[in-house]
């Protein structure tokens, strides 16, 4: 395993910050790249750049042994976006030389149950196949030689900071308050959740692997549960059980006639109607079996989300 010496960040997401805050604490040279260039926290350094821009994003990693691609495009606009952002991401990694590690999730795959890496990326969604069509770009250029790539796909993820995912700022506070919590799909089917500083250690494994590069890997999750289980982990004791709404899909496509993120969720609820566990099997045995218990990332996840609340005042 090697260490490289200059990271940088393409996005400041939950990801991004999380992926630069480990390796800042690890003593590595990180740069944040952002359209804004906005200030990420002591150590961390911090560029502007337009990451759909070719040139500006070449120029931003310049001197770069490692680049983490964390950047998305708003929910409702990856059509246009992921493709530009990818596009640049790769020629940078191709001009200096450096090695790209593409944060990927598992929509490609389409299908709900157990994903494996070798399962075929044939989703017929919309984003589903976008997905996919990005991944297989990026793995083409490692295999044609154009540039060192590597694809970590991850599950849906949680944790301090996380705001905008399906255990997010739509949950905990709900949850917290006592009211009813409104869920996708069915609260009784197994889902896989991963935490994301678990996932922030996993993507700096890949970069430091060179023998990891040139394929894709499933990054460990949390053992699969239901949303259910989760609330009955947090509501213990002698409260009475959390009462989950199902959201039906004729409701989110009227709420995304004024917020388009929500109604881009109809096409994927899939993945929370049925059973959706990732097999991580070769990340674990690759590298060692990481984190298999709840009981820390709801701790710190919940106090995050406890200081996120006005406290009242006397």
């Amino acid at each position: 395993m090697t260490k490289q010496t200059h990271s940088v960040i393409l996005g400041a997401g939950p990801m991004g910050r999380a992926i630069s805050q480990h390796l800042a604490a690890d003593g590595e040279d990180v740069t944040v790249v952002t359209r804004d260039g906005r200030t990420i926290g002591t150590g961390i350094g911090v560029a502007k750049a337009d990451l759909s821009n070719v040139e500006q994003t070449i120029a931003a990693c310049g001197g770069a042994d490692t680049i983490y691609h964390c950047a998305a495009p708003p929910y409702q606009k990856w059509d246009e976006g992921f493709p530009l952002l990818q596009k640049a991401a790769i020629a940078a990694a191709e001009a200096t030389g450096a090695v790209l590690i593409a944060v990927e999730n598992l929509y490609g795959y389409g299908v709900a149950g157990t994903v494996t890496e070798d399962m075929p990326l044939t989703a017929a969604t919309r984003k589903g196949a976008l997905r996919a069509h990005v991944s297989q770009e990026l793995l083409a250029a490692h295999a044609s030689g154009r540039a060192q790539c590597v694809a970590g796909r991850s599950t849906d993820f949680f944790g301090p900071g996380v705001r905008i995912s399906a255990l997010g700022e739509r949950f905990w506070p709900v949850l917290l308050s006592g009211k009813p919590v409104d869920w996708l799909g069915d609260p009784d089917a197994q889902h896989s959740f991963a935490y994301l500083p678990d996932l922030a250690a996993a993507y700096v494994t890949l970069a430091r692997t060179p023998s990891a590069w040139g394929q894709a890997w499933h990054l460990p999750a949390l053992p699969p549960v239901t949303v259910r289980e989760i609330c009955d982990m947090v509501v213990t004791g002698g409260d009475a059980p959390t009462k989950i709404r199902q959201t039906p899909s004729w409701l989110l496509r009227v709420v995304g006639l004024f917020q388009p993120a929500a109604g881009e969720l109809v096409e994927m609820r899939y993945m929370f109607d049925e059973d959706f566990v990732i097999d991580h099997t070769k990340f674990d045995q690759t590298f060692g079996a990481g984190n298999h218990s709840w009981e820390t990332p709801l701790k710190e996840t919940l106090a995050w989300w406890d200081a996120q609340t006005p406290k009242p005042t006397r």
